[in-house]
């Protein structure tokens, strides 16, 4: 791990080079696998591969060499963009947006790989190209689920002459594709409340608690947001429509965005990207290092509303009780029953949360992830310089407790 006292150590990320978007989750003979959008060669956006990283229990990381590479002079010379990973009949398979040139002509393309998800064989070609309608230049993420005996894949598109929508596909054979229609477009007064935006991306489409739930990730005017709609699916012609009742944020804050859900032993995990903020490329350059994955979250439906929850196995990392108003761990946690507040004290000092409590607050360097009562999460980012030290204010009757974050040994 990199001695920078920003580097989020517990936390999904190579120690150098730029990580975006989660990409192709899947849980493959016990090991759960996390690809990423990578440019391991400087932290800015630029030569996208998919980066890799896998684990037996959501804790210690093997980091793997890129799964996908963008090869000169074919498909996705430009990038390998954001997709999924299906198990294809034993077979796992790499389903993901390949760019040539312009983002307006990417295909869908597949990479199958054995068992082990290390070696993977990319095709020469697309399985499908962009759609009829080209006012929806900007058509991406494709994203694989199954719904009675049939597969299916969508897509998430949209453009400036265009409004957002989310594509829908079968796929039996992932090698033969037919476009299916629309599953659900921005007529819906909840769906243009809730999912504003010019462009829907990297859209998960899962049951959950009995319920169909759409994730999309949403660029509100340049404000960035992942939304989620609550609904149900009905058929429509020869596809299917989603028809939704309820939405709201996934993470209240715009730190966090284009998540992938992995669908794991009966319970839907997620990852978020944790972006950046106010940091210039200068300040990533001299840092060597840009961006994260979330902790994972396991996901439930309480009310009509998405709620998230640090993982269970995330319980393992807390370690050794920590006293005292100044902390100086690079990693901790701090669960209150009442109210508090996280500040960070350096050079200049500011309140980083103010909680009304229940609370619960994962700190990795400078990646802060904050879970209330009501089920709500938030994503935050405060960057400690090598002085710096966090301070917990709260009541002094107990209800306010700090452990230090490790690994198990």
């Amino acid at each position: 791990m990199t001695r920078d006292p920003g580097f989020p150590g517990l936390h999904v990320r190579p120690p150098y080079g730029w990580v975006n978007d989660p990409n192709g989750l899947a849980l493959i003979d016990g090991r759960y696998h996390v690809f990423f959008q990578y440019n391991p060669d400087r932290p800015l956006h630029g030569s996208i591969k998919w980066g890799h990283a896998s684990s037996t229990d959501l804790l210690s990381w093997d980091y793997h060499e890129p799964a996908l590479v963008n090869r000169p002079g074919t498909i996705d010379q430009a990038g390998c963009w954001t997709g999924c990973v299906v198990d294809d009949h034993g077979v796992p398979t790499a389903v993901y947006t390949a760019v040539a040139d312009r983002a307006s002509d990417a295909v869908v393309a597949l990479a199958r790989s054995d068992r082990n998800l290390q070696a993977w064989q990319q095709s020469e070609h697309g399985v499908m190209g962009p759609p009829a309608d080209r006012r929806l230049a900007e058509t991406r993420d494709p994203y694989v689920f199954s719904h009675d005996g049939h597969r299916y894949a969508v897509q998430g598109t949209g453009g400036p002459e265009a409004d957002p929508a989310i594509l829908l596909y079968g796929c039996d054979d992932l090698e033969q594709w037919s476009e299916l229609g629309v599953l659900l477009d921005y007529t819906d007064p909840l769906v243009r409340d809730v999912a504003e935006s010019t462009t829907w991306e990297c859209p998960n489409l899962f049951q959950l608690d009995g319920r169909w739930v759409l994730v999309v990730s949403c660029n509100r005017r340049g404000d960035l947001a992942s939304v989620y709609l609550i609904g149900d699916l009905q058929p429509a012609g020869d596809g299917l429509r989603f028809v939704p009742t309820a939405g709201g944020l996934v993470d209240q804050s715009p730190a966090f965005y284009a998540p992938q859900v992995m669908l794991a032993d009966g319970r839907v995990l997620i990852w978020g990207w944790a972006r950046e903020i106010d940091r210039s490329d200068d300040d990533l350059l001299a840092a060597g290092w840009a961006g994260a994955l979330t902790f994972p979250r396991e996901l439930a439906i309480r009310d009509d509303r998405l709620v998230s929850a640090p993982a269970v196995e995330l319980d393992t990392l807390r370690s050794a009780e920590v006293t005292g108003p100044e902390i100086s761990e690079h990693a901790f946690e701090v669960r209150s029953t009442g109210p508090v507040v996280l500040e960070l004290h350096g050079d200049e000092d500011r309140v980083v949360a103010d909680e009304a409590g229940p609370a619960r607050i994962l700190v990795d360097g400078s990646l802060i992830e904050v879970f209330d009562g009501s089920g709500a999460a938030r994503t935050l980012r405060a960057y400690p310089t090598p002085t710096s030290t966090w301070r917990v204010r709260g009541a002094d009757d107990g209800s306010v407790r700090v452990n230090r974050l490790a690994r198990p040994i």
